[in-house]
């Protein structure tokens, strides 16, 4: 995502070979991903040979908690019957990490792929 959201305003699609070679990912992989983020209406595809794939939306308009929702997808929450047989502390450490999930959901809806790009910017960093 941050490669498409690199080239954004080139307006071309960007190839899958060229994302994978870049980023040493395995061809295949990448079009799991890929397929799953267009589903979810994240990126778009162009066929043909000089198709590839872009953001559909400008980079300041997708968070990095959308992606990960597609790429990583948090735990489906457990039956509340399933709760009540937890121990007291088994209960107690399941708020903690409830709270946890709920703190990082609440940073990741604040980082854009624009601010990672502002971030990344310098002769170091370059895409």
């Amino acid at each position: 995502m941050m490669e498409l959201a690199a080239r954004y305003g080139e307006k071309r699609p960007i190839r899958v070979a060229d994302i994978a070679h870049r980023h040493q990912i395995s061809d295949r992989f990448l079009v799991q991903i890929l397929l799953a983020l267009k589903y979810a209406g994240l990126v778009e595809s162009t066929r043909g040979a000089a198709g590839g794939y872009t953001l559909s939306r400008p980079p300041e308009a997708i968070t990095l908690y959308e992606i990960l929702q597609v790429t990583d997808p948090p735990p489906k929450p457990e039956a509340q019957d399933g709760r009540a047989q937890l121990s007291p502390f088994a209960r107690q450490l399941q708020g903690v990490w409830l709270r946890v999930r709920q703190a990082e959901e609440q940073v990741l809806k604040q980082i854009t792929l624009a601010d990672l790009l502002a971030q990344c910017e310098g002769p170091q960093y370059v895409i």
